[in-house]
């Protein structure tokens, strides 16, 4: 596939950088570009974040951190089978457990919780950091979900993360996570106020708290610029009912105008008193 000729290699990130050092200069330039791509497309647009995934890893398929952006572009588009190929290739290569919990959510992308559930006693979570192991539990308790377990989920995700009120990146997720198990569990005041707490560490939008809570409380949005109030004017147009409209708006404004000379100034209600 074309890369746009202003990416560039040196956008990579430095510690991917220093792994394709490894490759031929020209080559690891190309696989850099690659995975440039990759990560800028993986999000909007994952189809093609995954075609440029294929280009690196058939160029450096030895390379792990080649290996982790294929998983990531893999899932991105629900290849989950794929995707869990790649991420243990890449923990093969790198003999690291930061791809633990990505690899057990795969596990429950194949239909498979238990295995995830399994995977959330190993004790490679052990070795996770925080935020990992708060990830760890949120697919945890999505397996749990994915089992019926409504109790088992709400419980799975109460942990002393949950109780903080300090905000760090995964906060608003797991604030999000547990709100949406209580309103499956059918205890819709509690998850209203996690809702509120999920959108209150929101700063960049990760969820859709703001939503759900308008949805609990009965708010429906209208767009202000819906087509079908186009089409009515188009319609009052086309009938000759405009014109009629604007006449009658012009007497009403007439009628007040001469009303108006007769207000006294007894009667204008000030500002301060509505």
């Amino acid at each position: 596939m074309p890369i746009p000729p202003e990416v560039t290699g040196d956008e990579i990130d430095p510690d991917v950088r220093q792994e394709l050092m490894s490759l031929p200069k020209g080559l690891a330039e190309e696989v850099s570009r690659n995975l440039v791509m990759v990560a800028q497309l993986i999000d909007e647009e994952p189809d093609r974040a995954y075609e440029y995934s294929r280009v690196a890893l058939r160029l450096a398929s030895r390379v792990a951190a080649v290996r982790e952006a294929a998983g990531f572009a893999a899932y991105a588009t629900q290849k989950y089978s794929e995707a869990l190929a790649e991420f243990r290739a890449a923990r093969r290569m790198s003999g690291g457990v930061e791809l633990w919990p990505v690899m057990a959510d795969c596990e429950r992308g194949l239909n498979r919780p238990e295995r995830a559930l399994a995977m959330a006693g190993e004790p490679e979570v052990q070795k996770l950091d925080k935020a990992g192991q708060v990830e760890m539990r949120l697919v945890a308790a999505g397996a749990r979900r994915d089992l019926g377990q409504l109790d088992a989920a709400i419980v799975t995700l109460q942990s002393p993360e949950l109780a903080s009120g300090a905000v760090h990146p995964w906060t608003a997720r797991l604030r999000y996570a547990y709100a949406d198990a209580l309103i499956a569990a059918g205890r819709e005041s509690e998850a209203r106020d996690w809702f509120a707490k999920a959108l209150e560490a929101d700063k960049d939008g990760v969820t859709d708290a703001s939503d759900r809570l308008a949805e609990l409380d009965g708010v429906e949005f209208v767009d202000a610029f819906d087509d079908s109030e186009d089409e009515v004017e188009d319609e009052a147009v086309e009938g000759g009912l405009v014109d009629d409209v604007e006449d009658d708006v012009e007497d009403v404004d007439i009628d007040v105008d001469v009303e108006g000379d007769e207000i006294d100034d007894a009667d204008v209600v000030d500002g301060d008193d509505r």
